[in-house]
């Protein structure tokens, strides 16, 4: 029966697309928030010292950055789990980690009716750490223009 998509393959796409959506929205609201943050916080952002600041900004984002993909990781590990794809919790998180990350070590993997959510897993995992990414390296590179303006003007 060529040409049919089967139930099983269907019933894990839509979960996958459901789950890449949640995701996507989950990291478009958290850039969002962000951004929000970064232009409250510019002006301060923008007065001296300007090395300690941008450290600050840095690591804030960073682990910002890190909640957003340990949000997603949770996410797909708990559906993983409610699935039934791994025996335990721990396994899911262990799976869903080396899938979002896309680093596919395979030590364990899901039931074969549950595979296909690996690869879409991953594909969610890329495509947030590179949204999230160009959203930090914007926003530092924003603040430090910003920054060399400033210094400018001071010293002209």
């Amino acid at each position: 029966k060529r040409g049919r998509i089967p139930k099983p393959m269907f019933i894990q796409i839509s979960i996958g697309t459901v789950m890449l959506v949640v995701n996507i929205i989950i990291a478009t609201i958290s850039a969002i928030v962000l951004e929000e943050l970064m232009l409250r916080t510019h002006p301060w952002l923008l007065r001296p010292p300007h090395r300690p600041k941008l450290i600050l900004l840095l690591v804030g984002v960073t682990l910002w950055l890190l909640a957003v993909i340990t949000a997603g990781v949770w996410i797909w590990a708990l559906v993983y789990y409610w699935l039934g794809a791994f025996a335990t919790l721990e396994q899911s998180v262990h799976f869903s980690l080396v899938a979002y990350s896309t680093l596919g070590l395979g030590d364990i993997v899901p039931e074969q009716r549950w595979r296909l959510l690996a690869g879409m897993e991953s594909a969610n995992g890329l495509l947030n750490f590179g949204l999230l990414i160009a959203v930090l390296v914007e926003g530092l590179r924003q603040v430090r223009l910003g920054q060399i303006e400033q210094r400018r003007k001071h010293h002209g």
